[in-house]
Parts: C-alpha cells; structure tokens; sequence
C-alpha cells in the first residue's frame, strides 16, 4: 500500500542554520524519535534503526537510507530510506525535503514523501496510515525545529577575537538565543506509540461508525 504526504512546517530559524541541520544525515536521523544512525557506510549510504514503544511493548526496525541527492543551491535533499521487524512488515519512504526562505529568522520545510507499507501495517488502510504518517512528520518537525534553533543560537555566538560593540551585541544576542533553546520543550526521543495508537483507534471508531 502506497501513501503520498505533502506537507510544509514553518520553522523559526534562519536558512543557514536550517540548512546545516537537513544536510547533515545522522543530525538529521535524531530529529525522527526513536531513529537512529548505526553505521555510516560511504558518503551516501548509512544503516540505521528506529524504536517504537507502545506502553510495555516495543517493536524495532532495522533498515538503509540512501541519499540520492543534495541540492545546496535550492536548499534541497533527497532521501530514500527502506526498513523492517522482524514480523516481516516493512516500509520504505522516498522523501524530498526543501527549505524555502521566508525572512531572515524564519524558513518553511517542505515534505513531500512516498510511503510504502507492507504486512501488518497495510490493514489499516490508506486513510489511516495517512493520519499516522502527519502524526510522525510533526513530532518530526517539532524536533527539527529545536535543532534548528539551536544550531542558529551557535551561529550567532561571538567568534573568537572579535571587539568592540558590535562583540557586545552579538554577545548578548547570542545570550538571549541560548535562553530561548534551553527553555524550548525537549527533543522527542521516543516515538509516540500511545497517540499514534489513539489515533488507530479513533480512526477505527469513526469509520465503524460513519457507515
């Protein structure tokens, strides 16, 4: 079962600091939670995994994840990434993801993805596999977006060396960034099985009882 997802995120970063994060792949990978890069095999080709809790129970998925293209110029990359349990389910997703300008502190990430389910997960059906998928790509978002301001905080920091006012001022601007990243909520690390589940179950309900 095929699932096509087109969505954009405004992001409150700059370019640069937004760019240095969805170029780089294994920061990139921890902005999904539960993923994670195992093993880097060349510039292109990486193993990795991603864990899935749901109260006690937790699944895990080994997969790859190729890069099939980095576009800097139009801030612009190309994954293609494919895994599986060991119950024999598996997916794949080939995702473009662009970041467009929008001001000097604020961009918008835009997803769109091919999602290609297999096993258990096919039953549930295109409608909610789709609902599913938004849930993942905003946690995904959410966490993209604390990196993203981090890494501009860090870009802002004084260099070594520098003086004068415009030290002082860059300084402070920097204090001020810090702040605002520690108070930002914390990066998800766990993928949210309990509303991806509560989300199984109200799609379950609404189509019962929509007939």
């Amino acid at each position: 079962m095929e699932v096509v997802i087109d969505k954009q995120y405004p992001i409150p970063a700059s370019e640069k600091a937004c760019w240095q994060v969805l170029s780089n792949i294994t920061e990139l990978a921890t902005c999904m939670p539960g993923a994670t890069i195992t093993e880097q095999i060349d510039e292109t080709h990486y193993k990795g995994s991603v864990k899935v809790k749901v109260g006690p129970a937790s699944a895990a998925f080994a997969g790859d994840i190729e890069v099939l293209g980095v576009d800097e110029a139009n801030k612009q990359i190309q994954l293609l990434g494919k895994g599986a349990d060991k119950g024999g389910s598996s997916a794949s997703m080939n995702l473009t993801a662009t970041i467009t300008k929008v001001d000097e502190n604020q961009v918008t990430l835009t997803g769109k993805a091919s999602v290609i389910v297999n096993g258990k997960f096919a039953q549930f059906g295109g409608r909610m596999m789709t609902s599913v998928s938004d849930m993942i790509l905003q946690q995904f978002a959410d966490n993209f977006a604390i990196k993203a301001k981090a890494m501009a905080a860090t870009l802002a920091e004084p260099q070594e060396g520098s003086s004068g006012e415009a030290s002082t001022e860059q300084a402070n601007h920097a204090g001020h960034a810090s702040s605002a990243t520690t108070e930002a909520p914390k990066l998800q690390s766990e993928l949210n099985g309990l509303a991806i589940a509560w989300m199984l179950i109200k799609s379950f309900f609404a189509r019962l009882f929509g007939k």
